[in-house]
């Protein structure tokens, strides 16, 4: 760092290990080696003439003279990094409003996504449009979204997906009178001879058997009964005992409908809310807020009581 022959990369290399204080995150995070990050380390060590770094075999802490200089580099770095963006924003068209297609509450659930993107896109930002999963394309097809949050697989040929943003398990909504109500947890195979709303014709058939199949892991049948075009029309029909149905966990922090248990299925797949696309180009906006979200990586939905695996 003497005479200012630091490089911007330099500087990020530091702030990031003395966020993580290990290197080899920190080379995970930058898409670097981890002895290029030990090589930076050092050549700015050597550079001021002082460690910034305490190593040990298995803790890496910052040093008093680390701890200043990352607080003295932080606020400049970022207005640095603002800058740049910004200026790489205005030379690509990069300006306007993400329209992303969202089901019921999750907005609450992408605030953190949301914020980060506008940080680095301040002429950016996001508005949510709603869809119903008995046709869960109609506002991409009419150009209302341009891309929208969904559970995998990809619905339909023609779209792709994108980084996934939101991990959660899922509950079964039953009857509080029904013989499921009282468990602890359910499994797939309780599903066996029950009833599971029908979404209609405009519903992906792949997609929505992701989420309610037609048969449990062991082969057995799981009927379809009354149809059922929203969410709501769906607990409904589960408070009467006509339907039992999967449903993202979620729910349980959101909903409480009268006459409705929500019971954890124990081996139900994970559902993955990824973001999915046209297969075209998207605008430059809809593009950085792709790569925001790929480089975030996806965050799992905490509920309470619950704590986060992993």
């Amino acid at each position: 760092m003497n005479g200012g022959s630091v490089e911007l990369r330099d500087i990020e290399i530091f702030l990031t290990l003395a966020e993580e204080l290990h290197f080899g995150r920190t080379a995970e995070r930058l898409h670097l080696s981890q002895a290029r990050v030990s090589q930076s380390i050092s050549r700015q060590e050597r550079g001021l003439g002082g460690a910034l770094f305490d190593r040990s075999t298995r803790t890496v802490t910052l040093t008093p003279l680390g701890r200043r200089l990352r607080d003295d580099l932080r606020p400049g770095y970022g207005l640095i990094r603002k800058a740049l963006t910004r200026a790489a924003d205005s030379a690509r068209g990069c300006s306007g409003a993400v329209r992303l297609g969202v089901m019921g509450v999750l907005p609450s659930e992408l605030t953190w996504l949301v914020d980060d993107f506008g940080a680095r896109h301040p002429d950016c930002g996001v508005e949510f449009v709603e869809y119903h999963f008995s046709d869960p394309l109609a506002r991409m097809r009419a150009g209302e979204a341009a891309a929208q949050l969904m559970w995998l697989p990809v619905p339909e040929p023609g779209l792709r997906a994108g980084p996934v943003v939101l991990t959660e398990g899922r509950v079964l909504a039953v009857a509080a009178g029904s013989d499921l109500a009282a468990r602890a947890r359910v499994s797939l195979e309780d599903l066996a001879g029950r009833t599971l709303p029908d979404p209609g014709t405009r519903t992906p058939e792949e997609w929505f058997r992701a989420m309610c199949p037609e048969r449990t892991p062991g082969g057995r049948l799981v009927h379809r009964g009354p149809q059922a075009r929203t969410f709501h029309e769906v607990l409904a029909l589960v408070a009467t005992g006509r339907v039992v149905c999967p449903l993202n966990a979620h729910v349980s922090r959101y909903y409480a409908y009268p006459g409705v248990a929500l019971v954890p299925i124990e081996d139900a797949p994970l559902t993955e809310w990824a973001l999915v696309l046209p297969e075209s180009a998207p605008a430059p906006h809809v593009q950085a807020f792709v790569e925001t979200a790929r480089e975030l990586g996806a965050r799992e939905i905490r509920l309470a009581g619950h704590p986060a695996s992993g």
